[in-house]
């Protein structure tokens, strides 16, 4: 692993079940090298983690802002961590 490899754990608020978040979070972060995992949370929101480089977890992080085209965003929060080598990217029931 290169030494600028970062790891960004992160909760979407907003209208971002149903609306395909999920999915679009996904293949957002296959098309960036991210590794991690999507889920919804019972409260409402959508949790996530990105592992990658830190150029592309930025850009995941932003995306997150916006999300999939249904999504209404209202906001996004991000607790940075140690990599933990996450491999490939899912999504998690």
């Amino acid at each position: 692993m290169s030494d600028d490899r970062t790891r960004a754990h992160v909760f979407v608020s907003g209208r971002v079940q149903g609306v395909y978040y999920r999915a679009s979070t996904r293949d957002a972060a296959r098309n960036r090298d991210i590794e991690g995992w999507v889920k919804n949370l019972d409260d409402g929101r959508v949790e996530a983690v990105f592992e990658g480089s830190e150029n592309a977890v930025e850009e995941m992080i932003e995306w997150c802002h916006t999300g999939s085209e249904a999504a209404d965003v209202e906001s996004v929060e991000v607790e940075y961590e140690a990599p933990k080598g996450e491999s490939g990217f899912r999504i998690e029931w």
